[in-house]
């Protein structure tokens, strides 16, 4: 982002799950999940994250089915509801086609469409699409993650799935991308992330950034998952000076209110 553009935009996370790192358990009933989604657009999220399948280290794979079942009715009521945009987090072809038959506005996929037949499956529709970097899985990546370093190698395997993009027909105005903070990194590695960040604007391609709560944050604070609010908050207000386009939160009303403050200052006004 440079100065005089616009707010960067913030993504609610809605996790329907029972064991994601952070909330898992708490809106995995379609009445929680609502509640959650309804006080996220009040707070001002401008996008709601719906995940089915818990992405943090050492969590077990679902099922296709099983995650189905898990987002298909908390997305068919959010669309019913909800004037926000809809992203649907998931790595499985056919999660994404359920989801994109339901008109969601975005697929964040932590394996940046990998999965047999998603750059077709997205190819014929019309749905934004965020392409992550992870190293391994999530049941293995921070088994010892290494790079010789870890901006070119990221960016590196960035670049390679915007060509896989291309190439199948997706056009690049529809893609964002993310660098995968805590998805096969250590906290150094983390935090050179972090520090480079305008590294990824050689790509040009808008980036979709990830920190709350995340242990990279506690590594530094010595604060459990609950206590994260305020590092979560620096680590955003961070990314967002350093060019991100959205910002991927579980806190909505302080990150709305971040991003405020940010937009100001590279605008140097405010009316």
């Amino acid at each position: 982002m440079t100065a005089g553009t616009a707010q960067p935009k913030v993504m609610g996370i809605l996790n329907i799950t029972p064991d994601s790192f952070s909330d898992g358990g708490r809106y995995d009933g379609l009445d929680r999940a609502l509640r959650q989604a309804q006080q996220m657009v009040a707070d001002g999220a401008e996008y709601l994250d719906v995940g089915g399948e818990s992405t943090r280290p050492g969590a077990e794979a679902v099922g296709i089915q099983e995650e189905l079942d898990r987002v298909m009715p908390v997305l068919n009521r959010l669309r019913a509801e909800f004037d926000v945009a809809l992203s649907i987090d998931t790595c499985k072809t056919a999660v994404m086609a359920e989801a994109l038959g339901q008109g969601v506005d975005l697929v964040n996929d932590i394996r940046a469409l990998q999965d047999d037949g998603a750059l077709a499956l997205l190819a014929q529709h019309d749905a934004d699409v965020c392409l992550m970097h992870m190293q391994g899985e999530p049941r293995t990546m921070q088994h010892e993650p290494r790079y010789d370093d870890v901006v070119i190698e990221v960016k590196s395997f960035l670049q390679e799935r915007l060509r896989a993009c291309e190439q199948a027909g997706i056009a690049l105005e529809r893609i964002y991308l993310d660098p995968g903070f805590g998805f096969g990194k250590s906290v150094r590695h983390n935090y050179q992330l972090l520090q480079r960040m305008q590294a990824f604007h050689e790509l040009q391609q808008p980036l979709l950034i990830g920190l709350s709560r995340k242990s990279m944050l506690g590594h530094v604070t010595g604060r459990e998952v609950p206590e994260r609010l305020p590092a979560s908050i620096a680590a955003a207000t961070i990314a967002a000076m350093k060019g991100a386009r959205i910002i991927r939160v579980h806190d909505v009303r302080e990150t709305v209110d971040a991003m405020k403050v940010v937009a100001a200052t590279l605008a140097g006004d405010f009316s």
